[in-house]
């Protein structure tokens, strides 16, 4: 008997062709369309319309032969991701829908109906691997990177355990982009010379101070532009009284006040602003281009710095809470005191970079090789060995 997978259709080549693999490795395929949350007063026209993408994912379902429905999922979605997103931007935090949007509907709320289908497997256009290793007699599953380097999702799904592993597929997983598109193509598919969607996760691209302005309501205040020599910068304590003592100053944040710097200009909300942004600012006249190196969202100040290379922008640590650690590896999880050699990356498509973890009683400290630029709460770090992807964590 054929094994059944459900695909999730998003209207995509990379799906698309992900049910055509499957159809060709024998199983019985479904797809299944998920529409979510969505606004057009705060989408830009024509960049990620669900009407045209449900259209898409139902013609190649057709061209393919395999049953099609559409799934309403956007009240979960506003529920775990929109007003997740609100709370997080209004504690002056960054989230990064994409990784929830993955943990909280793609593979729990979708994977669900699809088992409820009768599913024996689920499947996403998704570029990454799923390999299987024995740990003490028990199979344990494995999240790999994608076989194309310039398109490896594997950041993204930082956020699965292995109950949700044990059940996906990955078909473009093994493929490059133009080896996706090519397949696409020959078997003509509607969707092989389609753009990829960009912005978030079945929204499309968003005009995010309008979108935030749906709940966080503008609230003038002060752009304060910090220069590069403060002393804070140059103080570099080496001696410490305990190794955790060492790890939180490597990954304290700086502390600004309105005394470190001049007054450059106004914003309509710090909450709207992030840091490493650049754009939106609106304060001309400088040598450099003025980066934010920090927000505060309680006295609604935005501190900015010139240039990339700015000291403000850069530090060598960050500390995720015990209940933010994520172990995709449950195996491998570090106990009290315990540390481990990897590389990491601290948002998607940044170069994996050489990094310590080191597991105290408070928390999980990622301390780099080298600083790095623009560490921001609320984003997610995941941690690598090789091509595998072993954890994540919220940034506090």
């Amino acid at each position: 008997m054929k094994k059944r997978v459900v695909v999730g259709l998003s209207g995509g080549v990379d799906s698309s062709v992900a049910a055509y693999l499957l159809q060709e490795q024998g199983y019985e395929v479904i797809g299944l369309f998920m529409k979510n949350w969505h606004d057009d007063t705060v989408t830009i026209s024509n960049e990620c319309p669900w009407l045209e993408d449900s259209n898409d994912a139902m013609l190649v379902a057709q061209k393919l032969g395999i049953p099609f429905q559409t799934v309403d999922l956007s009240e979960q979605y506003k529920e775990r991701i929109v007003d997740y997103m609100f709370h997080e931007y209004k504690m002056g935090r960054t989230p990064n829908p994409d990784v929830l949007c993955n943990r909280e509907i793609k593979f729990d709320v979708f994977m669900n109906i699809a088992l409820d289908l009768g599913a024996d497997y689920v499947a996403t256009g998704h570029y990454c691997r799923k390999a299987t290793v024995e740990v003490r007699g028990k199979e344990v599953y494995q999240l790999l990177a994608g076989k194309d380097p310039n398109k490896d999702q594997s950041y993204f799904l930082c956020q699965l355990s292995q109950k949700q592993l044990k059940k996906t597929l990955f078909p473009v997983g093994e493929l490059l982009k133009p080896e996706v598109r090519k397949i696409a193509k020959e078997q003509d598919l509607i969707t092989a010379e389609k753009r990829d969607s960009q912005g978030l996760c079945f929204i499309g691209k968003v005009r995010l101070p309008e979108f935030l302005q749906q709940q966080l309501a503008p609230k003038k205040g002060v752009i304060v532009e910090v220069p590069g020599d403060l002393s804070v910068y140059k103080n570099t304590k080496t001696n410490f009284s305990s190794e955790v003592e060492r790890l939180h100053y490597l990954s304290e944040k700086k502390q600004y006040s309105l005394t470190d710097g001049k007054i450059v200009g106004e914003h309509q909300g710090a909450h709207y602003f992030t840091r490493g942004q650049r754009k939106g600012l609106a304060v001309g006249g400088t040598k450099e281009p003025l980066f934010v190196i920090e927000t505060n969202v309680d006295d609604n100040i935005i501190y900015t710095g010139q240039g990339k290379k700015h000291p403000g922008l850069y530090r060598r640590g960050l500390f995720v809470k015990n209940d933010e650690v994520h172990w995709v590896r449950e195996d491998l999880q570090l106990q009290e005191n315990q540390v481990m050699e990897v590389e990491a990356r601290i948002r998607y498509r940044q170069s994996l970079e050489k990094a310590t973890l080191h597991q105290t009683i408070s928390g999980l400290y990622v301390i780099f090789d080298t600083p790095q630029s623009a560490i921001t709460e609320g984003q997610f770090v995941a941690w690598y060995q090789g091509e595998e992807l072993l954890g994540s964590g919220v940034i506090s």
